[in-house]
């Protein structure tokens, strides 16, 4: 599989990675022998980066990989882990006592000395302004704790501000075809500045899977059921953002859209793999079979301009109104 440079980190991803907190919680149940094959199944096609979080499960996410890679040593997966979420979401909590309590953890949680690149998991938005948090994260630069820093953004303006941070290696966004906006000033920016982009939340929490239908039932353990008007984080992380009866809608719009030999979520992820400044997209993975898929689609034929300028109508008619205003 391809590999880009992961910003000013000069580390390489696949273009495919995994996103891992579906291996940890909010999704329904994973079994431990479940999360161990699909692990496996997108190394064995050609992954070389995963994406969990601290808060994954209360750590199960970091503890599986760390699993799984003892078991592989001869592997070279970087592993991009999150913190920040443990504690109340206020700008005071960002301080360099909690960073390295939390990077302790998860120094413990993935069994290594050194962790390959922490970002700041959706913090307040004040935090991106305040140089004593990136002063902070250096720190734990200088004394090895984390090989590099990046932050995960709920908004297209806090990207922009991390990316003027000099550290700042990667900056974690969501972008599919339901979520065009960062495409307007956040990637060229990216670009221009050196900063990977890991484009998360790919395939709308699922929607652009073509697979579900208005009657669809999520288990009560699952944020597309508890979270789905923003009960209990961001609304932009489920669904990203749009209203799930619209989305549905809009999803059979672009399942027709899909070329031969392709599945409606492989079209999403290839429309994400081909923006300029993308570095790599994290799908999440549930079975071996969607972790094959999933990668799979960094093989893919490029689209075509037909196909991309059908696909920006569909957003421009059926979403854009929707996420714009507050993405």
């Amino acid at each position: 599989m391809d590999e880009r440079v992961i910003g000013r980190s000069g580390q390489r991803a696949s273009v495919v990675g995994l996103g891992t907190w579906q291996l940890g919680a909010d999704w329904g149940d994973v079994d431990d022998k479940e999360a161990q094959a699909v692990l496996e199944a997108a190394v064995e096609s050609g992954v070389t980066f995963f994406d969990t979080a601290d808060v994954y499960g209360d750590g199960r996410s970091e503890q599986t990989i760390a699993a799984f890679l003892r078991g592989r040593p001869e592997l070279d997966i970087f592993v991009a882990t999150k913190m920040g979420r443990r504690v109340d979401q206020i700008p005071e909590n960002y301080v360099l006592d909690n960073f390295r309590a939390w990077n302790d953890r998860s120094r413990r949680n993935l069994g290594v000395d050194r962790l390959d690149l922490v970002q700041l998991h959706c913090p307040p938005t004040p935090v991106y302004s305040t140089d004593e948090v990136f002063d902070a994260l250096d720190t734990l630069v200088a004394e090895e704790r984390i090989a590099h820093y990046g932050v995960s953004v709920e908004t297209c303006e806090e990207a922009l501000t991390a990316i003027s941070r000099p550290g700042v290696a990667s900056v974690q966004i969501i972008l599919n075809p339901f979520r065009m906006k960062p495409l307007h000033e956040v990637l060229p920016a990216a670009e221009k500045a050196g900063v990977g982009i890991i484009a998360r939340v790919p395939l709308a929490s699922g929607l652009l899977s073509g697979k579900y239908t208005k009657d669809t039932v999520f288990p009560a353990n699952d944020h597309r059921t508890y979270n789905r008007h923003g009960e209990s984080f961001d609304q932009g992380e489920t669904f990203s953002g749009v209203d799930y009866e619209s989305g549905v809608e809009a999803a059979v719009e672009f399942a027709a859209l899909t070329p031969e030999g392709f599945t409606p979520a492989q079209l999403a992820l290839r429309w994400i793999i081909q923006q300029p400044g993308v570095t790599t997209v994290i799908p999440g993975a549930r079975s071996p079979e969607q972790a094959r898929a999933n990668a799979a689609a960094a093989a893919l034929p490029q689209l075509s301009e037909d196909t991309l300028a059908a696909v920006r109508d569909l957003y421009d008619r059926r979403i854009k109104d929707q996420v714009e205003s507050r993405w």
